[in-house]
């Protein structure tokens, strides 16, 4: 079993990272072999400030460590030191069809009305993200539910470079397959953690509204406030898990509760039904700030070393290197090129 995922550096490490991602990824470290990547290229398909961009890459990667991943059980780097990633990208860019990429839905709600203005990059990063994955023959890809179709996309350019070079597989390696065909690993605490400010929106640090999140280094008085001042309806907590299907806002904070709580949805409704929102909010708010306040805390240490957070970047990157340019070189036999 060999695992692969990535975040984005796109700047505020927030609580959605945490419990749609980062506490999986720490829950898979004893049980797999573990590749965990700072996907840099990726967050380039839209406009990153130049001088913002080294600082989130760190920020990515101490939270990472801050949260329990151990640099020397797992291999954390950042995804434009390992060449292999874009280069793997262009071949599987010629596997791809065009077809498949207009069915990705994530393109259509990021560009909007405005899909025409939009980068390449962010049309064709889901076979960037295939060739993270491909790169390493990875089994599994711990991802939120969002982020399934691109697996399944993954799935579908490994099956068709299969069929495609079978003849040529069969002669160089004397397997039917090349690349692995990955498994989608959606079994995080919480598989999409939602706005503070829309229940119906995901959390996200591209969001103009700081208040629609809580960020990972948050102190105590902030994550207070952004709990306090969470969006709510006027209708007390119920008793019946139904009835969170038209509240969505209730339904993401019993979410983030039952996330950090380990708690299910129902002992959650059955300790605050008839309660006011304000009982929950004290209660959800002592225990983020127990269990996020000190993962901050441990993110700031790391972040003022910055020659520390390198040394775990350089050396992950060698180690990702060591797989994945032995896999292109193989891939690239197989389609003739050497």
């Amino acid at each position: 079993m060999r695992v692969f995922s990535g975040i984005q550096p796109s700047g505020n490490l927030h609580l959605g990272n945490y419990l749609g991602a980062i506490v999986n990824f720490v829950s898979l470290q004893n049980k797999a072999e573990c590749i965990y990547c700072v996907v840099d290229l990726h967050s380039i398909t839209v406009w990153q400030e130049p001088s913002h961009l080294y600082k989130n890459i760190h920020e990515i990667t101490a939270g990472f460590v801050a949260s329990g991943l151990d640099p020397k059980k797992n291999i954390i780097f950042n995804q434009s030191k390992v060449v292999e990633h874009s280069e793997l990208s262009w071949i599987l860019n010629c596997t791809a069809r065009l077809g498949w990429l207009n069915r990705m839905t994530q393109f259509k709600e990021k560009a909007g009305k405005n899909k025409e203005n939009m980068s390449i990059g962010l049309y064709t990063y889901p076979i960037l993200m295939a060739a993270d994955i491909l790169a390493y023959k990875a089994t599994h890809v711990p991802v939120g539910e969002d982020q399934k179709q691109h697996i399944e996309l993954s799935r579908d350019i490994a099956q068709k470079f299969n069929t495609d070079y079978k003849d040529r597989i069969n002669l160089l390696t004397k397997n039917s397959e090349f690349f692995v065909l990955p498994k989608p690993l959606i079994n995080g605490p919480v598989p999409r953690v939602m706005s503070l400010r829309d229940g119906k929106k995901k959390m996200s640090s591209s969001d103009l509204s700081d208040m629609s999140r809580i960020n990972i280094m948050d102190d105590e008085d902030q994550i207070f406030n952004k709990i306090r001042k969470s969006k709510t309806d006027s209708g007390i907590i119920p008793s019946d898990i139904s009835e969170l299907d038209n509240r969505p806002e209730l339904r993401n904070l019993i979410s983030i509760y039952s996330g950090i709580s380990k708690q299910s949805h129902q002992n959650i409704l059955n300790e605050f039904s008839g309660e006011q929102f304000s009982k929950l909010k004290k209660y959800l708010t002592d225990i983020l700030i127990a269990e996020i306040c000190p993962i901050g805390h441990e993110m700031k240490k790391l972040i003022s070393d910055p020659s520390y957070i390198d040394s775990i970047l350089l050396d992950g990157a060698e180690k990702a290197r060591a797989i994945s340019k032995p896999i292109l070189a193989e891939t690239k036999k197989i389609i003739g090129l050497a």
